[in-house]
């Protein structure tokens, strides 16, 4: 992120540029993309096998309270969506690329940073069990982050050399030098602090002959940030004679910062330097160039967002979003982190981007098997503002409403066409979907995921929607899930439960003893699969898929204000314990056997377990070697999702009768149709 070196150059001049600090009894604003991103990468966690999002949490949890105990107040700013210009596009197609190689190398066995795919849903869900303050927003958060932090006089936490450039009162403390895991107390007092390292603008500055901070943000757009990659800046780079002064050997791997700091120091201000840039481009492309740069430049310039009224007042306002005059709902629930940026990139720009696992590269990507789901998500989106007309979209008049994917192909990517399906009137404005009936909302999510209401009455409010996207992936032959398969991931599920019986107030409960003994053995199975275990891809490539639906599958949920609760993320799936399960099962243990300690366990397994086979191919069943005689008439017994309409498997009937498939979505008195389970 940030600008190109920019971070490695003043981190080698820590003693001139960094200043040791104490932070302690103060606000601080916390870029939340750097610091999840940090805590994933920086914690020891196992990254192949899909996520240990509990191990994930437990270290979120840590970090803030070393914050709390310091009487540090957090306040933390995600980025959202991309922005409507989509100035940032190249990079994120970079980035992707860059993703994509790096989950390969993992997938055999090498180095390599990939994000599990519902990272940031867990750190969400882990800020608000904290009750820490958050806000996610419209796009990229970088000048709210500033604007906030200078309002309050607060210093900023953030990995992104950005920071470097903008004129920060308070200064600006990377994660890398900051010691949450060593809190310290000030001698002959209980105070607490976090040692940290603060960034000084006014110290850079003096470094380079005292040079205008006005010029910086030009430096930053001239060295190549995320947001201007103009090829015809080589041509300005190799005519000037860049000034690398008085420097050591160092100053070879910096030569881009280290020549243009110099050479900017020369000027009074920025119009001054730009005039003299402009003077080694042709003159025909000056003013389109000048235009581009000073453009670029205004991103270092305070925010019009006052992200201070949404922590006081719970009020967002976003110039950009605004104009959109997208449903207010929609806005609120972006704001809140209760929509994800997925949707506003749907919504706004029409396009998406799927991030890649750690699968096999070999197959299709993992996210093919949730374009079902994708497509409704689309569909209601459709009709979203009159202003968005005006955005160039893929879809000719005459075409179906299309969305483009930025997915992997192979080991590249490649932008895909993807038709959206078009939904009954009911579901047609965006901006009255929060007005829907209950009955009517999760209708329509429960038959996108193919699943009979009467299922899910056994199974606890809190994994309805987890069973419900497990059923909607098993009734798809792509994901090739065997029995293993299944059972790992159901006995993966106790987890949360387990831990909740553990951690019951009230001591004296009996089932406390065989919960303990069980979420020991989990514990222990997940320890026994991280050294050095060889990565089954196949497996893997399985449990990405469902991952996919669950991603999907919440993201539908939140669009239609859940339906159903929304899973606890936390202790849900751990993809060490998942993939040690398999093997187990595979090998001496049994389900029986597991569950034998914990009769609770045992019998919230079967529950999850009934509702679940019932929407397995039989072929799940057989006993090994004989589901390849069965697998062409399954094949053709089963029908598969068409491009614009959702299929249903021939061992499931449809709610209704007849050729429209969301013909009991119209139906006028819809709650007299279907018996609604309590859902609190």
């Amino acid at each position: 992120m940030g600008i190109r070196g920019l971070m490695s150059f003043v981190e080698d001049h820590s003693n001139e540029f960094f200043t040791d600090l104490k932070v302690r009894d103060t606000k601080i604003v916390i870029d939340g993309y750097a610091l999840f991103h940090r805590l994933c990468f920086n914690s020891n966690l196992e990254l192949r096998y899909g996520g240990d999002y509990d191990s994930f949490a437990d270290v979120v949890q840590k970090f803030f309270e070393s914050l709390f105990a310091c009487n540090i107040c957090p306040y933390v700013v995600l980025d959202g969506g991309c922005d409507i210009s989509d100035k940032k596009l190249k990079t994120l197609k970079d980035r992707a690329r860059e993703k994509i190689q790096m989950a390969h190398s993992l997938s055999v066995g090498g180095g390599g940073y990939v994000c599990p795919l519902l990272i940031r849903e867990v750190f969400i869900q882990v800020l608000i069990k904290l009750q820490v303050c958050f806000v996610q927003c419209f796009s990229e958060a970088d000048r709210d982050i500033m604007t906030l932090a200078n309002h309050w006089n607060c210093p900023v936490l953030s990995s992104d050399s950005d920071f470097c450039i903008f004129d920060l009162k308070t200064g600006f403390c990377p994660l890398n030098s900051f010691q949450w895991r060593n809190v310290s107390t000030i001698k002959g007092t209980g105070d607490c602090y976090i040692p940290a390292k603060c960034f000084s603008i006014d110290a850079l500055c003096r470094h380079f002959s005292n040079m205008n901070k006005a010029l910086l943000p030009l430096f930053a757009v001239l060295c190549g940030n995320d947001h201007i990659n103009l090829p015809i800046m080589d041509t300005f780079l190799s005519k000037v004679r860049l000034p690398l002064g008085a420097t050591s050997s160092k100053g070879r791997r910096h030569h881009r910062v280290l020549g243009l700091l110099n050479w900017l120091s020369h000027f009074a201000n920025p119009t001054e330097a730009l005039d003299n840039v402009l003077k080694y481009l042709p003159k025909k492309d000056r003013e389109n160039v000048k235009e581009i740069l000073c453009c670029s430049m205004e991103e270092y310039q305070q925010s019009q967002v006052k992200l201070q009224d949404f922590f006081q007042y719970g009020t967002y306002a976003c110039p950009a979003a605004l104009n959109l005059d997208l449903p207010e709902w929609v806005l609120v629930a972006l704001a809140k982190g209760q929509l994800s940026p997925f949707i506003s990139d749907a919504l706004v720009l029409r396009r998406t981007i799927l991030h890649t696992q750690v699968e096999n590269m070999q197959q299709p990507n993992a996210h093919r098997i949730s374009l079902p789901i994708r497509q409704i998500i689309y569909g209601l989106l459709l009709n979203a503002s009159p202003h968005l007309e005006n955005v160039s979209w893929n879809a000719l008049p005459s075409q179906p409403p299309a969305f483009s994917e930025v997915e992997r192909i192979n080991k590249n990517i490649k932008t895909s066409i993807v038709n959206a399906v078009e939904l009954p009137k009911d579901y047609s404005d965006l901006s009255k979907l929060t007005e829907l009936s209950l009955a009517k909302r999760q209708i329509l999510l429960l038959e996108t995921l193919k699943v009979k209401q009467t299922i899910l009455e056994p199974i606890p409010s809190s994994l309805k929607l987890l069973v419900s996207v497990s059923c909607y992936w098993l009734q798809h032959t792509e994901a090739k899930a065997k029995l293993h398969h299944l059972q790992a991931l159901l006995l993966g599920m106790l987890m949360g439960p387990l831990h909740v019986i553990i951690n019951s107030p009230d001591k004296e409960d009996l089932r406390e003893d065989g919960a303990r003994m069980l979420y020991e053995e989990f514990q222990r199975v997940k320890e026994q699969t991280r050294p050095g275990t060889r990565l089954d891809l196949d497996t893997a490539h399985i449990f990405c898929q469902w991952q996919c639906c669950l991603q999907m599958g919440m993201y539908l949920n939140q669009l239609l204000s859940a339906p159903l609760p929304e899973p606890d993320l936390t202790r849900l799936y751990s993809g060490s314990l998942v993939h040690g399960l398999c093997r187990q099962l595979l090998t001496s243990t049994s389900v029986e056997s597991l569950l034998s300690v914990c009769p609770e366990a045992k019998q919230l397994y079967e529950h999850l377990f009934n509702a679940t086979r019932s929407y397995a191919s039989a072929e799940l069943f057989l006993p090994k070697g004989k589901s390849n005689s069965k697998k062409k008439r399954q094949k053709k017994q089963g029908t598969s999702w068409s491009k614009n309409r959702v299929g249903t498997t021939s061992d499931t009937k449809c709610w209704y009768e007849g050729s429209n498939r969301f013909g009991l979505l119209t139906v006028e008195n819809l709650e007299e149709h279907i018996e609604l389970s309590e859902l609190e």
